[in-house]
């Protein structure tokens, strides 16, 4: 389970990539994408960029072109199930939301019963 952050940028790098294998990014792309209430900085996308490549979700590989720092991202597996992953914690607690307001039906219903006869 990633957190906040790291669901953040994941997000930001999966549109960046843009469902290609490996893309070129620089901080300053990633950062455009991020909430701006979040204030993140470069060393904050850095420290979660590794994060997430120790997680296994892509490699990451730093260089600079024109002085400016970029990342060579390669996904992984588990990148390119990002939207898959999200779709379904979705839909897990869109069945857990349902489940429980069944279970306040049922709990309902069956206290009107119990009322009726003993009532």
């Amino acid at each position: 389970m990633l957190t906040k952050n790291e669901d953040e940028i994941m997000h930001a790098v999966y549109d960046l990539c843009d469902g290609t294998e490996s893309c070129l990014i620089s901080p300053a792309e990633i950062l455009s994408l991020l909430p701006a209430k979040r204030k993140y900085n470069y060393e904050k996308i850095d420290s979660v960029l590794h994060e997430l490549m120790c997680d296994g979700y892509f490699d990451l590989i730093s260089s600079e072109r024109k002085g400016e720092k970029m990342y060579v991202i390669n996904l992984k597996e588990a990148g390119f199930a990002y939207k898959r992953t999200i779709r379904q914690r979705r839909r897990d607690i869109a069945f857990r939301i349902t489940l429980a307001f069944v279970g306040a039906v049922a709990t309902f219903i069956f206290g009107l019963i119990i009322k009726g006869i003993f009532g």
